[in-house]
């Protein structure tokens, strides 16, 4: 594992120079332009002041592009976080907060250093989309207070209380709030057709801002609430890192906060450059990608910022302007830092609606509607899975939702392996030139599919129901890809069974890895080794020696 800035640096340093380096330094221009109004909002949103999500972009971003392993990954906190932060604040408070970031930096690069990153590519399609359309509702959830001007404190982090909150006050929309806010969704659907490089929303809070501001200095919309009404001494300076205070905080009950961020965490940064990769043709390393993403989680909390991890737009949008080093996500945190330094002060004029309405955008996008769709004509299963995903992230925890969706998938998945697995028996009434040789007390079962625990108990079910006539038995695995323990015991069960009733066992055209299973079990000791065989030509002729050898005996008699 090698961070890609140090391999770039190693292999070719010449990205690194020139026009490939203006390239790099224009997407980070335009990222930070993207990543600055998401930023403020998505702070905003998940109950800390404006500046905190600059400290987060500034400090994850530079963390996760110089130590990560992508070279286009962008970091920064995102839309999946906000739900999460507001449980953990309302019930542990900020440092909360802070302590359950750094457990779960922790967590990722333990994950890292494991190599469990390609474990979390498996996590099923149905519960990747059930998660994240889930998340996109509850996100959308936490918008309408501000965006339909209702001023709801203290609100409920969770959906349903929070619904019924809104629905009992809803005679209180302010008109001149959600009409801003309806003109800054329309602003950043209109303006992506007039120009792509530029993004819309910051088109949108530029705009709405000075119709606010200037309306309000001329005594119009005075109701419509901005940042410096709800927040007071914004500070345009980074903060030196501090620990949290651990008064009164149980550290145990922190853990599961932690454990759900870094699995979202993990999850969204491996996904974004998975999409990354699918853009520029080069391959991430998901590894050095977590260990980058825990570090880069640890530094944001000690600044006290919010979880970060590989934002999937911002990304794209890197991608798409010409980035392709970690230079870009560098620059992109330095002209972040550039702006809260400088212009802090007129992040005050931001109306709240405006960045309600940019955040309804994202969660719209963040949405997989479409996918969802598509998976419901699929089959049962799979729609099963993603409903559950989908409604109990809703309801009730992402970590509860992946549980309980992994859980629920492995057993489907389990019952679809269990029924693949098929045993055919063969007699000599067969017309077939392989079958024509064998003779009437001699049986074939043909074994197809995986012999794991599913379908142990078809295997042994089916061998118990033998025709008690027969003398040899001939078990064919040649569609059989893995043994698991569960069916080399059953395997065995059926050698005593066999053994009781004077049947012999051959087993024939095993391959490679099945046999050397058997053989570590002690399966071809037991069975002896001159019962198996290459083909199952050369175990019919086999059968065929021990039958005329039995007539021999019976005839001597």
């Amino acid at each position: 594992m090698k961070p890609k800035l140090f391999q770039i640096i190693k292999n070719s340093p010449s990205e690194l120079k020139g026009r490939e380096l203006v390239k790099d330094i224009i997407a980070g221009l335009i990222v930070a332009i993207v990543a600055l109004p998401l930023s403020i909002a998505l702070a905003i949103s998940s109950g800390v002041s404006p500046e905190v999500g600059l400290i987060t972009a500034i400090i994850a971003g530079f963390i996760i592009s110089f130590w990560g392993g992508s070279r286009v990954q962008i970091g920064g906190p995102t839309a999946a976080f906000v739900v999460i932060i507001c449980g953990i604040i309302e019930q542990f408070g900020i440092d909360g907060l802070i302590i359950a970031t750094v457990m779960a930096g922790g967590f990722l690069i333990l994950f890292g250093i494991f190599k469990l990153g390609d474990v979390i590519k498996f996590i099923p399609f149905p519960i990747t989309v059930g998660f994240t359309t889930g998340i996109a509702v509850t996100l959308f959830a936490t918008q309408l207070n501000d965006f339909l001007g209702l001023n709801i404190s203290p609100i409920s982090s969770e959906f349903i209380p929070k619904v019924i909150t809104y629905a009992k006050n809803i005679s209180s929309v302010n008109i001149y709030a959600f009409g801003i806010g309806i003109l800054a969704i329309v602003i950043m659907i209109g303006w992506g057709k007039i120009n792509k490089r530029i993004p819309g929303s910051l088109i949108a809070l530029i705009v709405c801002t000075l119709i606010v501001y200037v309306c309000q200095k001329n005594g119009y919309l005075t109701s419509v609430e901005t940042i410096g009404s709800k927040f007071t001494g914004l500070k345009g300076t980074l903060p030196a890192p501090h620990l949290p205070s651990f008064k009164g905080i149980n550290v145990t009950a922190l853990i599961q906060p932690a454990v759900t961020i870094a699995i979202l965490a993990g999850i969204e940064s491996l996904l974004s450059a998975v999409v990354a990769d699918g853009m520029t043709g080069d391959k991430h390393d998901s590894n050095q990608e977590l260990i980058a993403q825990g570090v880069a989680n640890i530094f944001s909390a000690l600044f006290g910022g919010l979880p970060a991890t590989g934002a999937i737009a911002r990304t794209a949008t890197n991608i798409k302007n010409g980035g392709h080093t970690p230079i870009a996500g560098m620059i992109h945190a330095a002209v972040l830092l550039v702006i809260m330094l400088v212009a802090m002060p007129l992040a005050k004029l931001i109306p709240m609606c405006v960045l309600a309405a940019i955040l309804i955008v994202v969660s719209y996008n963040m949405a997989q509607f479409k996918e969802f769709i598509e998976i419901a004509h699929t089959t049962k299963t799979d729609l099963a899975v993603l409903l559950l995903t989908f409604f109990l992230t809703v309801i009730f925890d992402l970590v509860v939702a992946i549980e309980i969706g992994m859980v629920l998938a492995m057993f489907m998945f389990m019952k679809k392996m269990s029924d693949t697995f098929q045993i055919n028996t063969v007699s000599k009434t067969e017309e077939s030139d392989t079958y024509k040789y064998i003779n009437d007390t001699v049986m074939i079962y043909e074994l197809a599919g995986p012999m794991f625990f599913g379908a142990s108990t078809i295997f042994v079910d089916t061998m118990k129901g033998l025709n008690m006539d027969t003398d040899v038995l001939i078990i064919r695995f040649k569609n059989v890809p893995m043994i698991d323990a569960t069916s080399l015991s059953s395997l065995n069960h059926i050698i005593d069974y066999t053994t009781r009733n004077h049947i012999v066992v051959l087993y024939c055209e095993l391959q490679p890895e099945p046999y050397k299973t058997l053989k570590k079990y002690g399966c071809e000791k037991r069975m002896g080794k001159n019962k198996f065989f290459k083909t199952i030509e050369e175990a019919i002729a086999y059968a065929n020696r021990i039958e005329e050898a039995k007539k021999e005996v019976k005839n001597k008699k």
